[in-house]
């Protein structure tokens, strides 16, 4: 995390509402002098965090033996310019926010893995309403059961949540203002989504 505590987000529900919002994270193990990395679709819901890899993926076998896993979820993010501040010397930036999830990780069972997809599908198809939802009963029972066999689900219990909302807080509130109103006008989601987090900040 970024060493600088000010752009620590001490708010609990602020980081588990934006590891819900991501939905894919980075999950993260260290193991035999090396870093095991791979992205995986997540649900968070405080205590626990559920995802799902590939058996072929070679953080399972890691994984499988209750090791702790670190889970990095990116929010937006954004570039800032020097030349938005009317103080001189400015250095250019960037402005983001992502939560860290981290605890001790099991392997969960077939019919909990099921139930994890289940709610997978619902989260993220909703999302896409008036759309109807995708389930699974539109596929055949022996595809899903064949596809099924091919992941591994996994679940991690929560004793870390942390992140960074890196949103300028240690520059004076003109210069935030400043900048929040330059990131507006930039055509990115990330950059407008980075905007208006630093207008509604207290």
């Amino acid at each position: 995390m970024h060493p600088t505590t000010v752009f620590h987000e001490p708010d609990a529900d602020r980081l588990a509402e934006r590891a819900a919002a991501g939905g894919l994270a980075l999950i993260v193990v260290a193991e035999g002098g090396r870093s095991l990395v791979a992205h995986a679709p997540v649900l968070l819901d405080r205590a626990r965090l559920r995802f799902h890899l590939s058996v072929a993926n070679a953080l399972c076998s890691v994984l499988s033996t209750g090791v702790r896993a670190l889970a990095v979820v990116s929010g937006p993010d954004a570039y800032v310019s020097p030349d938005w501040y009317a103080a001189a010397d400015q250095v250019p930036t960037w402005n983001y926010m992502s939560a860290e999830i981290e605890g001790p990780v099991r392997v969960m069972s077939g019919d909990e893995t099921v139930a994890l997809l289940d709610d997978l599908s619902a989260r993220f198809e909703a999302r896409l309403a008036p759309k109807p939802p995708w389930t699974r009963d539109k596929m055949s029972a022996i595809k899903f059961d064949a596809m099924l066999r091919g992941i591994i689900g996994f679940e991690m219990i929560v004793e870390r949540l942390a992140g960074i909302s890196k949103l300028s807080q240690n520059k004076p509130v003109d210069e935030i203002a400043r900048v929040a109103r330059a990131l507006a006008e930039r055509p990115d989601d990330g950059s407008r989504a980075i905007a208006q987090a630093m207008a509604s900040r207290p």
